[in-house]
């Protein structure tokens, strides 16, 4: 693993955080060997093949229980062996372009941080337009400089000093949903995590947020962003990202009321 090491080039970690991961695994790590030094699987005690599949593919693999989206990925990067770490899900992939962008990159000194476009596979079909493309990530950076923050489940990378960034071309392909069912499900899971998370920082929702909020998010991708393009899923993610969002105001809106009761 690893064939670029030669010179001024740096080396590369990569850290991918798993739970039940056995569908996605392999295709991951399998998109990352060309750019990769090192590939570290942090997995929250899965209970299928997860493990098995990523050792066998050459990963250093690690279990830990999950302590949080933000703290898991933070503790992968303590983990990595190069200060320079490309974060992935497993449910992501490097596309030819981005490995040839990466390999490029690491020929030269390393920038403090590097950013990527991610296209989704939402039932059958790649998303090009809306609330989900190009969704520009930072995914590749020096953990000197950065670590995961953010909201849970919404993590970020967050620099603590200033840096050069730069973009790279390519995707990562990222294999999201494969039913309007499994979007659904996460919807609702996801605005749990987000509600809580806003409620423990302190952050307040109102009457207006609930009603507003999802129906300018439903606009915005659908409309504005041109989701309309992507035809009849296009129209479903609209209507999804609308929900999720009045899902986590709704319920941030019910744990203030029960937090206001109580104190």
């Amino acid at each position: 693993m690893g064939t670029f090491n030669r010179g001024k080039m740096f080396k590369l970690s990569v850290a991918i955080i798993t739970l039940n991961e056995e569908k996605n695994i392999g295709r991951c790590i399998d998109s990352v060997l060309a750019v990769a030094d090192e590939v570290l699987v942090l997995d929250s005690l899965s209970g299928d093949a997860t493990c098995a599949i990523a050792a066998a593919k050459g990963a250093r693999v690690i279990q830990e229980a999950f302590a949080g989206y933000i703290e898991q990925k933070n503790r992968a990067l303590d983990l990595t062996t190069h200060d320079m770490v490309l974060s992935l899900d497993a449910d992501e992939a490097l596309d030819e372009t981005l490995q040839k962008a990466i390999r490029k990159a690491k020929e030269g000194e390393a920038a403090a941080g590097y950013t990527m476009n991610r296209c989704n596979y939402y039932c059958d079909k790649f998303i090009r337009h809306g609330a989900w493309y190009p969704d520009r990530k930072l995914r590749l950076f020096n953990k000197t400089k950065a670590r995961w923050g953010g909201t849970n489940p919404h993590d970020k990378v967050e620099f603590a000093a200033g840096g050069t960034l730069l973009h790279l071309p390519g995707d990562i392909l990222h294999y999201s949903y494969h039913s309007i069912d499994e979007h659904i499900q996460q919807n609702n899971r996801f605005s749990t995590i987000s509600a809580e998370s806003y409620l423990a920082r302190g952050k307040k929702t109102s009457l207006f947020k609930i009603v507003f909020n999802p129906c300018w998010a439903f606009f915005s991708g659908y409309i504005l962003k041109r989701g309309f393009l992507d035809g009849f899923y296009g129209y479903v993610i609209a209507r999804n990202v609308a929900h999720l969002t009045f899902l986590k105001h709704a319920k941030l809106y019910q744990l203030q009321k029960k937090h206001q009761k109580g104190s």
